[in-house]
């Protein structure tokens, strides 16, 4: 892991959040089928998944919040069950974007979540509570089979994570596994985007520093790394650091935050709004 720079960052992160705070607080889905966007997580165990979720709610409110459990110690996923997770505003509203977490990929067979399942999940057949079952896909009459889903039920952008210093450590049986997921979405039109987490872990003078993310060689050298893997543009893929030992906020880690989740919700609002243009033609 270097410590080397370029002498100015690669990418721009805006210098105020208020903007994207604001954007969030009064963001609507265009297409009135939809009351939310729906935003889906996947990627290797201990990723960061539930973690960006918090994060996402502690830049919101302003506070370190822990709504998605997390675990610092268990070896497999400690995601189980299909959770949608919906941040509260002050005003008691909720905004307009949810997240749903899945059980993480693992390089074994039977192990992880079950690739069928993510597929599902994807076109809204997987309703909420559903018990991921590494060594069984869920079958059309099971309880929690969604057999009309509607555009709400639905993913509108699909979200892979992964840690930043973890991309050469990663298997060709996940990677497979993460291509296969991109693909599926793909042939749905579901928009797609990663984030590198863990920054500060994958590089000293970031974790000195979160300014000097953009400017880090090594962390872009994991960016044009992961594109290549997973046939990702360079503009799809963020670098994050979650809020995981930290007991308060701070204005670089939110700025990093809110540029990725503004990108998710851009992408997002752009698929629904196609599928409204494609219901309008004649």
């Amino acid at each position: 892991m270097g410590g080397a720079f370029f002498s100015k960052p690669w990418r721009t992160v805006p210098n105020t959040n208020q903007e994207n705070l604001d954007f969030m607080e009064t963001y609507k889905p265009h297409n009135y089928e939809a009351t939310h966007l729906r935003i889906l997580l996947h990627g290797p165990v201990g990723a960061g998944k539930s973690s960006f979720i918090n994060s996402v709610d502690s830049v919101l409110k302003g506070r370190i919040t822990s709504q998605a459990p997390t675990d610092a110690t268990s070896g497999g996923s400690f995601t189980i069950r299909y959770k949608t997770y919906k941040i509260r505003q002050d005003n008691g509203g909720i905004y307009s974007f949810v997240f749903n977490d899945l059980m993480g990929l693992e390089e074994r067979a039977n192990t992880g979540v079950h690739m069928e399942d993510l597929k599902l999940a994807l076109s809204g057949h997987v309703r909420e509570g559903y018990q991921f079952n590494p060594k069984l896909k869920m079958q059309k009459g099971d309880q929690f089979y969604n057999p009309s889903p509607t555009l709400n039920d639905r993913v509108h952008v699909l979200v892979s994570v992964i840690p930043a210093a973890s991309i050469s450590l990663l298997s060709q049986e996940v990677a497979k596994k993460m291509r296969d997921v991109r693909l599926a979405a793909s042939e749905m039109g579901i928009p797609q985007m990663a984030i590198l987490t863990k920054v500060d872990e994958a590089c000293p003078q970031v974790q000195k520093d979160i300014n000097n993310v953009y400017k880090s060689k090594y962390l872009k050298e994991q960016v044009d790394k992961y594109s290549e893997i997973l046939g990702l543009p360079l503009n799809c893929i963020f670098l994050v650091k979650n809020y995981e030992t930290d007991i308060s906020t701070n204005e670089g880690i939110n700025a990093l935050i809110l540029c990725a989740l503004r990108q998710m919700i851009n992408f997002g609002e752009d698929y629904l709004n196609n599928l409204l243009i494609a219901d309008d033609m004649p």
